[in-house]
């Protein structure tokens, strides 16, 4: 069989977001350069549908849904805000293997698992157990973000450690070892070095140039959890020079009436979204960015080259956007305000002080992460080994 003849490889990706759409979204900017390059990818959710995600050329498999049933992550419910029970489980766990089975993919990537996403091990274990006792088997990998909360529970990330040693073989770190290793966010980092491959930051390509121009861009992700942010940066524009123009973009998931105070309020020099697909393109127009400082946000703010002002969701003891944030204020790139400090007043006070900053030059960061992890599994099914890769990837660029 000739080259052009060989099948596409096969990629089974499972992506459980509970929360924000962050993760979602990294993973179908990974999805999407896979497909791009040639690549059959099978996208298993399991979380809130998306309109939009995970986006054309990949299969999607969606999972009965299920969310966190708070900011704390402490439970699951459904859609319908129910706990969910045994049986539940239990359907979505032969949802996913029938759909591995059906799938039969060269390649196996779990977004998160097993340094988070416990929540749903009920099917990932069996999953990977089935892997593991097959003849042959696929490539496994972990996707992880380039900080990762801290666990305060003892014994948890041993468990993580023990898992990706017996039931992966490499561990895609989607982040520039130059700005963020994985051991400044993980303790027991040096026992999975050799597996640990690092890829880039995930970030959209450049944007196109758009035609409608901000000042100020205020964004809450998904919008879950943003509604104060959105209350404060309405304060603050009534409080700041009227002749700035703000875009508001609030999110799909701010839940209705926050969205419908949010329009209420606003001064005329206010617009109030739910959602903008030239997202990026604004954000490279526009003289600041205010935002929560999840990986997606802070990738394309990098890609924009904007100023910021980050205030950093902390809610259920998280620390991952607080430490990246404060990683940037400390390169002169933003301003952070802290959730329990957040307020009208202290928010248009770093708004003015960030305006008024000169901007310094964005270090020069890897930001190619999707187009990269393509390439590193066209390499593994090549025969490139991990740990090489691992060394590669670690390795400073010079």
């Amino acid at each position: 069989m000739s080259d052009v003849e060989k099948p596409a490889p096969r990629v089974f990706f499972y992506v459980q977001h509970l929360l924000g759409i962050g993760h979602l979204a990294r993973a179908s900017r990974i999805a999407r350069a896979l497909v791009e390059d040639g690549f059959d990818v099978t996208m298993v959710t399991g979380g809130t549908p998306v309109q939009g995600f995970p986006g054309p050329g990949i299969r999607h498999v969606e999972l009965p849904p299920v969310a966190a049933g708070d900011a704390g992550f402490s439970g699951l419910v459904d859609l319908a805000g129910n706990p969910v029970d045994d049986a539940f489980r239990d359907h979505r766990r032969r949802r996913l293997l029938a759909a591995f089975r059906e799938t039969t993919p060269d390649v196996v990537i779990i977004e998160a698992f097993p340094f988070g996403r416990r929540q749903v091990r009920v099917e990932l274990l069996p999953l990977l157990d089935e892997i593991a006792a097959m003849q042959e088997r696929p490539i496994v990998l972990s996707s992880l973000r380039d900080i990762l909360q801290e666990r305060s529970k003892p014994g948890r990330d041993e468990e993580s450690v023990a898992l990706a040693t017996s039931r992966f073989d490499g561990i895609l770190v989607h982040g520039d070892p130059s700005f963020a290793r994985l051991e400044d966010s993980f303790s027991l980092a040096g026992a999975i070095a050799d597996r640990v491959i690092y890829t880039g930051l995930v970030a959209a390509p450049p944007p196109a140039p758009t035609s409608e121009r901000f000042d100020i861009l205020v964004s809450a992700g998904g919008g879950a959890v943003g509604a104060t942010v959105n209350e404060a940066a309405i304060a603050a524009a009534r409080a700041l020079p009227q002749a700035l123009r703000w875009c508001l973009i609030a999110g799909p998931n701010l839940p209705q009436a926050a969205f419908d105070t949010a329009v209420a309020t606003t001064p005329d020099n206010v617009h109030v979204t739910r959602f903008r697909p030239d997202f990026p393109g604004l954000l490279a127009a526009a003289r600041l960015s205010v935002s929560q400082s999840g990986y997606n946000t802070v990738c394309d703010i990098l890609r924009a080259g904007c100023r910021a002002v980050f205030v950093p969701f902390t809610a259920g003891g998280e620390t991952e956007q607080t430490a990246r944030a404060l990683r940037l204020e400390r390169l002169g790139l933003a301003t952070v305000v802290s959730g329990s400090t957040l307020s009208p007043e202290s928010l248009t006070r770093a708004i003015a002080t960030a305006m008024e900053r000169p901007m310094r030059p964005i270090p020069p960061l890897d930001l190619d992460g999707a187009a990269k992890t393509s390439t590193i599994l066209r390499r593994l099914l090549a025969g490139t080994r991990v740990s090489d890769l691992a060394r590669e990837s670690a390795a400073p660029q010079v």
